[in-house]
């Protein structure tokens, strides 16, 4: 994103000077031809190079010795890749299909990143925050207010923040307080939110807080079965009424992942979404969606777009892919006291980086009931659908929706789901887990630059995995 100055008189500022300094365009270009020549032989995976395997393993120790832990994956990047394909510390060239859960939505070394983040090393600051902030903030702040109201939702106002417990803490913050005195929350079972305190208590694993005092009143609703049959709507629609009638005035809102990243990946549909949302307005209930991880994932940037639900959008949140995470809000939620605020809003480079990767889903066209998205899962599903038909009993599906990619790995055990996972690393394919009883797989490939070739890549990756799972 190129600086965006409001006022009417931007030439007149020695930073626009600054920026407009053809040593600087020059520094640029050459950082572009340097990048380029670099990328060249990134193509395909491949494995550690010998030399550096010893070294590398040094450093994965150290790594593990001082956060205390092992990392889930072997993996310290080099610090260069190509679009989906990543270059490690070893040598070794990975297809990454998982994106740090989602993040990197135009891969690794994408041109646009890296001009967006050289123009903002050149900012006065690394961080902006919620004392002093620099235009560009507005820029990304409106364009997301765009983005969300263009079918019809009625999102007043964006708040950036560094993280999606943040933005989600935010949403806890604005519901509460509209509605208070009520103190609970109800959610759909399987949900994630964060890992702070209070949404870790909304995250339904309770692993997740263990040891961890009780801060939020959480009730959960049973999620629709895999094919959200009208039996399962009942019992959600059921189980809500009872809460209601149970707990009368005490509910500040409904909380919402349309495609629940911990739950496996089975997508909703808008008649469930609807009977439930319905129901909870009856009684005066906040509608949440928590778009952390479906931004820019389905036929429209937002999933509560794709579901048709613009009308009922209170409250959401946003994150991952934007490099940046916030919440966005009715003008009537906003609060009468100063109870939202923290000292970083985002990094000056993530703020930078977020208008880039609009620009980039956009120009790539993700969107649209046609679009990217929506073709490239269908080439995904097609080819897992071959390779279960290929290897019976070890893959099935549903296979998601969009670019939100999961299977069903064997017997659908955590240890089977955990084996192929680790087993598809080391070939050269990265995915996760997700859900429970049974534990699938997930893929989210980048949308920005996913190719057909790509999922044909991971295909005959998989297909190798296969043959020796």
């Amino acid at each position: 994103m190129e600086f965006v100055n409001p006022s009417d008189h931007a030439e007149s500022l020695l930073a626009e000077r600054f920026r407009a300094d053809p040593r600087v365009e020059q520094a640029m270009q050459l950082l572009l031809a340097a990048l380029s020549d670099a990328q060249g032989n990134i193509t395909v995976p491949r494995t550690a190079q010998p030399q550096l395997v010893q070294h590398y393993q040094q450093l994965i120790d150290r790594l593990g010795k001082a956060r205390g832990g092992a990392p889930y994956f072997p993996y310290l990047a080099s610090g260069l890749g190509r679009g989906a394909l990543v270059e490690l510390a070893d040598g070794s060239i990975k297809l990454d299909f998982i994106c740090g859960i989602g993040v990197h939505g135009l891969g690794h070394s994408h041109p646009s990143l890296l001009k967006s983040s050289v123009r903002a090393a050149l900012e006065d600051t690394i961080m902006q925050g919620n004392l002093q902030q620099h235009p560009p903030s507005i820029v990304v702040c409106e364009r997301m207010l765009a983005l969300a109201n263009r079918f019809g939702a009625q999102l007043g106002h964006c708040l950036l923040s560094t993280s999606g417990a943040m933005a989600n803490e935010n949403g806890l913050k604005i519901a509460f307080h509209n509605r208070f005195p009520a103190h609970r929350i109800i959610a759909l079972d399987n949900c994630f939110a964060g890992r702070t305190l209070a949404t870790a208590q909304l995250t339904d694993r309770p692993q997740y807080r263990a040891g961890l005092p009780t801060t939020l009143a959480v009730d959960y609703l049973p999620n629709g079965d895999a094919t959200y049959s009208h039996a399962s709507q009942q019992r959600a629609v059921g189980e809500l009424d009872k809460l209601l009638n149970r707990y009368p005035g005490q509910h500040a809102a409904l909380w919402l992942e349309l495609v629940s990243g911990e739950g496996g990946y089975y997508p909703g549909t808008t008649d469930f979404f609807g009977r439930l949302i319905d129901r909870a307005k009856r009684d005066g209930l906040l509608v949440v969606f928590d778009e952390i991880q479906t931004f820019s994932r389905l036929s429209q940037p937002f999933a509560f777009q794709h579901f048709g639900l613009n009308d009922v959008a209170d409250i959401v949140s946003f994150g991952k892919i934007t490099q940046l995470c916030g919440t966005l809000y009715r003008e009537s939620l906003k609060p009468k006291g100063p109870v939202l605020s923290q000292t970083f809003t985002a990094a000056s480079s993530s703020v930078a980086a977020s208008a880039a990767v609009l620009d980039q889903l956009e120009s790539a066209g993700c969107f649209g009931p046609n679009g990217r998205n929506m073709q490239r899962h269908q080439v995904f599903a097609d080819g897992l659908e071959q390779l279960s038909r290929k290897h019976s009993g070890k893959i099935q599906g549903p296979y998601g929706l969009g670019m939100m990619i999961a299977f069903t790995p064997g017997d659908g055990s955590s240890e089977h789901a955990t084996r192929m996972v680790h087993m598809m690393y080391a070939a050269g394919l990265m995915g996760f887990v997700a859900g429970h009883d049974p534990t699938r797989i997930r893929f989210l490939p980048p949308p920005g630059v996913t190719t057909d070739d790509n999922i044909r890549m991971a295909c005959a990756i998989l297909d190798d995995v296969l043959n020796r799972f």
